[in-house]
């Protein structure tokens, strides 16, 4: 006897696990094989750029990595030229230059090394973003695309802003403060090659991710998760836990870094109660029903 089968009627594609474009369902291990592609290929774009960052060694240490050590860095003459019109002088910084030695044999060749796989990952954040991007999105549904997507292309451009302030910004202060700290005149400051690139390093990568908090409370706001009462309502908690999670993450330790850490943190914090909505929709609707169930 023949066994009939039923679809409910209210079944849709969105219900329904994520297809090949053979219209067959994709098993564990075809996930699998797309994730080892979205690997692959990003792999293959670091390497690519970094090979590029390795054979410019001259300009990448001499005009990027290195520039903030001397008082010809742009963040010193804007402040300058700053005071200049406001007729404050001492936003003028003294000439100085801090030096950088190497005492470790192999240092300066595995400090190559690294610098360039990390400027090919930054460089290639977009790309890895896209990829990404396209391992998730059969897995989603139509209204969680949308904010996804959002969520992938202006996260890029928040990272690279937060990249951006970490170097002209962040860094060079904490440099110029600590680097020409000194107990007394007689006792020169000497930086070693590693703690400058891995304070430099970490310093600016930090500021990239930390600059992702407002695109992710957007994201949870769209989805119904926050909303501007939730962020208000625990703003003293955040603030706590902003300086000891930077308290955490700073490379340096000192209270100087920490604070230039957590500062734009507590302003994107406050930024995000700005971009998110009042009231998840859903808590409205039932709000609204149960007035009207009281009145009745």
């Amino acid at each position: 006897m023949p066994i009939h089968t039923s679809i409910p009627a209210n079944t849709t594609m969105s219900d329904k696990k994520p297809k090949k474009t053979d219209g067959k369902e994709m098993s564990f291990w075809d996930h699998l094989d797309e994730l080892r592609g979205v690997l692959f290929h990003s792999a293959i774009v670091i390497v690519i750029l970094m090979a590029v960052a390795f054979g410019f060694k001259d300009f990448v240490f001499g005009q990027v990595i290195f520039a903030p050590t001397t008082s010809d860095f742009p963040l010193y003459n804007g402040l300058c030229k700053l005071g200049e019109l406001l007729g404050m002088s001492g936003l003028c910084v003294d000439p100085f230059e801090i030096k950088v030695v190497n005492i470790q044999l192999a240092s300066q060749f595995f400090t190559h090394m690294s610098v360039s796989f990390w400027i090919g990952f930054l460089v290639g954040f977009p790309y890895l973003l896209y990829e990404l991007w396209r391992f998730v999105r059969p897995a989603l549904f139509p209204n969680e695309k949308k904010h996804i997507k959002l969520a992938f292309g202006f996260g890029g451009i928040l990272f690279f802003m937060g990249v951006l302030l970490g170097y002209y910004l962040i860094f060079p202060l904490t440099l110029k403060f600590l680097g020409t700290y000194q107990l007394t005149d007689d006792l020169q400051n000497q930086i070693s090659l590693s703690s400058y690139i891995s304070t430099f390093t970490w310093l600016i990568l930090i500021m990239g991710l930390v600059f992702e908090l407002p695109m992710l409370a957007l994201v949870l706001s769209k989805i119904g998760v926050l909303h501007k009462g939730m962020l208000r309502k625990y703003r003293k908690y955040a603030v706590l836990i902003i300086f000891v999670v930077s308290a955490v993450i700073t490379p340096t330790g000192d209270a100087f870094t920490l604070c230039m850490i957590a500062l734009p943190i507590l302003m994107l914090y406050e930024f995000s109660i700005f971009l998110v909505q009042k009231k998840p929709k859903e808590k409205e609707t039932k709000e609204v029903e149960s007035a009207e169930t009281t009145s009745d």
